[in-house]
């Protein structure tokens, strides 16, 4: 018996040994701030690991004994703790991790939907600061837009390294996102600039190129994805109030308005805070313009919240919601009566009056998993309402719902899988009728870094669209060579990105990509039938998709000026074809009666196009001596031309003979300074867009003006806006903003003339 119970005892004995588990937790926050860092990477012995979780904090499960920790995030330095670990015993380490100084660690999400440095990037990102926003007394994200190098707003619409032109509010080749869900209208495609909540911004990052892959359909000329806040771990509340006038323009003869300077003043809240595990964001904004064009006012109301439930049993598991919502009323100004005394005022001596209502509601539920790995499921619903007199009303409706998985290894590797379904309705009377419209795709995403220099970030993504009875037809072909069909008229459209970055140097960064992108025709473009200023606009129900690609190459360096300040320089040459590319275009499509006898737009696939160019940028901050300075500024030089020109046919309804795309400027320039000294600041901005060579022959021969306004100022323009700020104390700043300091007379696009001189005084208050 003495025989059989001296192995089973040795048995236990060592199994009871194996059994014996340690554990390591603790938490991960930033050494200046103290503010939690998410989704910090611990790894312990090279091999296995978790993340930090909503909290910040990590818990890992390991053996006793001697072991390596090492905590890693984007933009921070490397820590590596050793540690011996007891059995059933817990240690606990705090981690205070200190920021990168080699260089300007700007944190980005957009190029790969998980973070990175801006350098590491494969792709040309521009990144917005919410300081830049506040400074220049932002009250909408389509004038900060304008700030972006490659970036230019034409009435509205965003337009990339001359990827888009004008297309009258309806579609849009750059991708809206707020919080990496899609943000256009179900009706027209376009954006809604003054609904984006701008005293919640957290960061703009603007991806330049081809976008499909990672982001769907209207990803083709690139992508902006709007970025609100969570509370930090410290309660803040930020109260914004701001008023001004619109100065004489320079000419007396435009000036419309008898009764004093039209006024503009609006009000901002902020306010966000942690009530333990729920994090809790409030936003509103009021705003009044009385409009510098006749007629042309605005006043709207948003409200926003943002909600977000930590649990404290189940790690690393988080459900919330976030909600928007504005009303809007004004008026809308297409085309002045003329270039002289009606500059200000709208054809036909009024214009229609308009009032709209959008919100969205976005529940979400995230898990990060003890080994790295993320789950997330995402949804929205965005509605927009349009009344106004003239029976153009529409209500529509987007139903967008997205799974993503993503998985991080030890290893730099990452992947990012992930399912999406959108449903939209449209319900309208004349302008468009009723449609409905379904959207599913499925994606994959790998991004690799070798050697710890060499990134490789690769993507595909399969697209089935459904406009009431017509679906996707695509021919696909055996990647680009288009002689061999691998799939006639399938309804899944593919596309593919690639790119690499090199890390020449530890500032010195090389990169190259190409990615496919497309764009299903919205139903304002296929379907809408309307009047607007006397110019009729047609529906054009067989309009086809447009599909492109776009390749680039580019070196980001990074500069250092004294001990303080960082920054990049970043030159690129990029080189974009598009395919069937949609624009409106002006023709005869209706029946030949008075009184305009058919004649008015309509959206068309004009054939092939390519746009090439160059673009050099700069993007810094830090102090120089006692002065910090923030700079962001950017030359651009685009070649945008018709690949199947028809000199007979487009000269016959374009303004000029060149074989140059309508609505570009072939050089723009853009710069941004802000200087900061003990309590004061000061900051100058400047925009220079080149003559814009070519517009719809119509306007040029049809509308008072425009021919002679264009023969008279072939020169560009120039605009510089200007502000000086004084921090009176710890939470109130005052600041004066001017912006056309030169009181430049200048059009956007043709018979769309800009504001005249603006002053603004700014207060803020923080708490």
């Amino acid at each position: 018996m003495k025989k059989i119970l001296t192995p089973l005892f040795f048995i236990q004995a060592v199994g009871s040994l194996f059994a014996q588990t340690a554990y390591i937790k603790g938490r991960v926050s930033d050494s200046k701030s103290k503010e939690t860092i998410v989704g910090a990477n611990i790894v312990l012995d090279d091999s296995t690991g978790t993340t930090a979780d909503l909290n910040g904090n990590y818990l890992v499960k390991t053996t006793p004994g001697k072991h390596k920790i090492d905590y890693k995030y984007v933009g921070y330095k490397q820590q590596t703790q050793t540690v011996t670990t007891a059995a059933n015993d817990t240690l606990s380490i705090n981690i205070s991790m200190e920021d990168d100084s080699k260089q300007l660690d700007i944190v980005v999400v957009s190029a790969g939907r998980f973070e990175q440095k801006l350098g590491d990037v494969t792709v040309s990102m521009e990144v917005l600061k919410p300081s830049l926003i506040e400074n220049k007394n932002t009250n909408t994200i389509e004038t900060i837009m304008e700030q972006v190098p490659g970036v230019n707003m034409i009435d509205g619409q965003a337009n990339i390294r001359g990827g888009s032109g004008f297309s009258y509010g309806a579609g849009s080749r750059v991708l809206l996102m707020v919080d990496e869900m899609p943000m256009l209208t179900a009706d027209a495609g376009d954006v809604k600039w003054s609904f984006l909540p701008v005293e919640n911004c957290e960061q703009i990052e603007v991806i330049k190129g081809a976008s499909s892959a990672l982001f769907g359909s209207s990803a083709l000329n690139g992508v902006i994805n709007f970025r609100t806040a969570y509370p930090k771990d410290e309660p803040e509340t930020k109260i914004t109030v701001n008023g001004g006038y619109y100065d004489r323009p320079k000419r007396s003869e435009l000036v419309w308005w008898k009764d004093g300077n039209p006024t503009f003043g609006g009000v901002n809240f902020y306010h966000g805070e942690k009530i333990k595990n729920l994090d809790l964001v409030l936003g509103a904004n009021v705003y009044d313009d009385m409009g510098y064009r006749q007629y042309e006012t605005e006043q709207r109301y948003r409200a926003n919240v943002n909600l977000r439930y930590r649990f404290k049993k189940v790690k690393g598991l988080a459900i919330g919601v976030n909600a928007n919502t504005i009303r809007t009323q004004g008026g809308l100004f297409l085309i002045w009566q003329n270039a002289d005394s009606g500059a200000y005022r709208p054809a036909g001596g009024d214009l229609s009056h308009y009032t709209t209502y959008r919100s969205n509601v976005d529940p979400f539920v995230t898990y990060y998993t003890s080994n790295g790995g993320r789950h997330s499921l995402r949804g929205r619903f965005f509605r927009t309402t349009n009344l106004n007199n003239t029976d153009q009303e529409s209500r529509a409706d987007v139903y967008y719902a997205e799974y993503q998985y993503q998985k991080h290894y030890k290893n730099d590797f990452t992947w990012t899988g992930g399912l999406v379904y959108n449903y939209d309705e449209v319900h309208s009377g004349a302008l468009y009728g009723t449609h409905y419209s379904d959207n599913a795709s499925a994606y994959l995403q790998f991004d690799k870094k070798f050697f710890k220099k060499l990134s490789i970030s690769a993507g595909i993504r399969g697209e089935y669209f459904k406009t009431d009875s017509v679906e996707t037809r695509e021919n696909v072909y055996l990647l680009m060579d288009q002689s061999k069909t691998i799939a006639s008229h399938s309804k899944i459209k593919p596309v593919t990105r690639l790119g690499v970055n090199y890390e020449l140097t530890p500032v010195t960064f090389i990169r190259a990509s190409f990615g496919q992108g497309f764009r299903f025709p919205t139903v304002a473009e296929r379907f809408i039938k309307t009047s607007a200023s006397g110019l009729d606009i047609y529906p054009n129900d067989s309009l086809k998709p447009e599909s492109g690609w776009s390749a680039e190459i580019g070196i980001k360096q990074g500069v250092k000026l004294g001990n303080n300040w960082r920054g990049f320089v970043d030159l690129a040459y990029f080189w974009t074809e598009y395919k069937d590319m949609m624009e409106f275009t002006f023709g005869q499509y209706g029946r030949l009666v008075p009184p305009n006898y058919g004649l008015g737009f309509q959206s068309q696939n004009i054939g092939n196009t390519r746009i090439s160019g160059f673009e050099v940028s700069i993007m810094g901050e830090g102090k120089i001596g006692p002065v910090s300075v923030e700079a962001l500024m950017g030359y651009t030089y685009i070649d945008p031309i018709q690949t199947d020109f028809n000199e007979k046919v487009d000269t016959a309804r374009n303004s000029s003979y060149k074989n140059i795309l309508k609505y570009r400027y072939q050089h723009t320039a853009k710069g941004d300074v802000q200087l900061g000294y003990k309590k004061l600041g000061f900051g100058v901005s400047c925009r220079y867009n080149s003559y814009m060579e070519n517009i719809d022959k119509f306007f040029v021969e049809a509308i008072p003006g425009i021919k002679e306004y264009r023969d008279k100022n072939k020169n560009g323009d120039v605009v510089f806006d200007g502000r000086i700020s004084w921090q009176l104390n710890k939470t109130a700043k005052v600041g004066f903003i001017v912006n056309n300091v030169f009181n430049r007379e200048y059009v956007g696009r043709p018979a769309d003339m800009q504001p005249p001189r603006t002053f603004a005084l700014q207060v803020t208050i923080k708490v």
